[in-house]
């Protein structure tokens, strides 16, 4: 029953929309939300989570790890399930620890998930993810919200200035484009399978 309920809260929020996630953190730590109202008597009052400055990286950062957690823990448990356990009960019969039948075992086999996923990840490390940032910003927070994506949204679509709205756009994908490259340089240096 533990299992069945605690997979359903890591694998569920991966298969939600951004609207739905904004929802809960709204009922969380909006003006009324449950949270926002109990540390509110802590700081007198005070807690305005999302019209903070300080508190907008926060839970965005939370929002991302909550919603994409699940993903992650699936691919990485396929890649753990192709380990032979053998590996595992003769390093328990040579003596080694938990910690070193991680190092020496787990981290070897999952290796090449690893740098793949980070390929994957640095590929798309120049964007945020426009629907999360445009739901969680707000007048009083646009000093910290104002992102590539989102300024591409006001340049190009609201101040009709397309051509510099693209420059920018292709700026961004320009730079992801050399991360990758070189990233996946690193891997074949590193004797790992590369993405290409």
């Amino acid at each position: 029953m533990f299992k069945r309920v605690s997979q359903t809260i890591v694998y569920l929020p991966h298969f939600l929309s951004w609207v739905v996630i904004y929802g809960i953190t709204i009922s969380f730590f909006g003006p009324s939300g449950v949270i926002n109202h109990y540390l509110g008597q802590w700081f007198d009052g005070n807690a305005n989570f999302l019209v903070s400055n300080e508190w907008f990286r926060p839970l965005v950062i939370f929002q991302s790890i909550w919603k994409d957690a699940g993903w992650g823990t699936i691919i990485f448990l396929a890649a753990l399930a192709g380990i032979n356990p053998e590996q595992y009960e003769a390093a328990k019969v040579d003596g080694a620890s938990r910690l070193q039948s991680i190092w020496h075992i787990t981290l070897p086999g999952i290796k090449g998930t690893i740098v793949i996923l980070l390929l994957l990840r640095l590929g798309s490390s120049m964007d945020s993810n426009f629907m999360q940032i445009f739901l969680m910003t707000n007048s009083l927070n646009l000093d910290v919200s104002n992102v590539f994506d989102l300024f591409v949204y006001h340049v190009g679509l609201e101040q009709f200035n397309y051509s510099f709205a693209i420059t920018v756009g292709m700026f961004k994908s320009v730079a992801s484009l050399i991360l990758v490259l070189g990233a996946n340089y690193a891997a074949r240096l590193l004797g790992e399978e590369g993405i290409f």
